[in-house]
């Protein structure tokens, strides 16, 4: 089942994930437009929370393989001139051969994830071909290839609302499960943001808004445990051993912990 998959690598976070392995089920099942990726999402939520853990998680369920994932830091597609090296750059420019940093990953690794980090950095350019991809599932580069992103899933995330996600998430996340605010509610406070942020054809089009709430004292602790047995096997593995104490870890469970 996608969402036990999912939580062995992502702590917490049952809305969001709920939400994601739903999508993707109605996807498989035919219910959607078949042009389109398989997905597109808009993971929300502040740094830490298991936006791109979420993303290896669903890569490796899919796909079999966590790093059939394609990761591009939207902030190094902020000028008007940076946008065409997505596709590929123009004839007569440095790196015309190469194709784009986009279309010819894609080209390589078509059944895979597309992660584009903090999207509302990139000149609005971008979004143009944001929409082709939404749209029709295909998008050309410079050197006349179609590119097919149909079995692509493609998440976007935004650090926009953080500030709302988590002040929603010390007056309702401090319980074991989402407790006095509602996700919905929360999940409609950052939307308006969103609205100011985006033009509305493109928000149109996304499958699905994910919001990440911050993490609690619980969570933290999971997360260290998790990452300790991990370092903790990679030593065994080279003949060494490590013993950590549990006030060890909770002294690195409340330097992780912020508020």
């Amino acid at each position: 089942r996608m969402e036990e998959a999912i939580h062995v690598r992502v702590v917490g976070q049952e809305e969001p994930i709920k939400a994601i392995a739903q999508s993707i089920r109605r996807a498989q099942a035919g219910i959607k437009n078949m042009k389109r990726p398989i997905g597109v999402f808009m993971f929300l939520g502040p740094t830490g929370v298991g936006k791109t853990y979420l993303a290896q998680a669903l890569a490796e369920f899919l796909f079999g393989d966590e790093d059939a994932i394609i990761t591009l830091d939207m902030s190094e597609y902020m000028e008007k001139f940076s946008v065409s090296r997505l596709t590929g750059a123009p004839p007569g420019y440095v790196g015309y051969e190469e194709g784009g940093e986009l279309t010819e990953k894609v080209r390589r690794r078509p059944y895979s994830v597309v992660l584009l980090d903090e999207v509302e950095k990139a000149h609005p350019d971008v979004f143009n071909i944001l929409l082709q991809i939404m749209d029709n599932g295909r998008l050309s580069d410079n050197l006349g290839h179609t590119v097919d992103f149909r079995n692509t899933v493609l998440i976007m995330t935004s650090n926009l609302g953080a500030e709302q996600i988590v002040r929603g998430s010390n007056l309702g996340f401090q319980a074991e499960k989402e407790g006095t605010l509602p996700y919905e509610e929360m999940k409609n406070r950052v939307m308006s943001e969103l609205k100011r942020s985006f033009r509305p054809e493109f928000l149109n089009r996304l499958d699905e808004v994910i919001v990440f709430h911050a993490l609690n004292k619980k969570e933290v602790k999971k997360i260290v445990d998790m990452l300790l047995e991990e370092k903790k096997e990679l030593l065994e593995e080279k003949e060494m051993n490590i013993e950590i104490t549990q006030e060890a870890r909770n002294l690195i469970a409340q330097e992780r912990y912020d508020p």
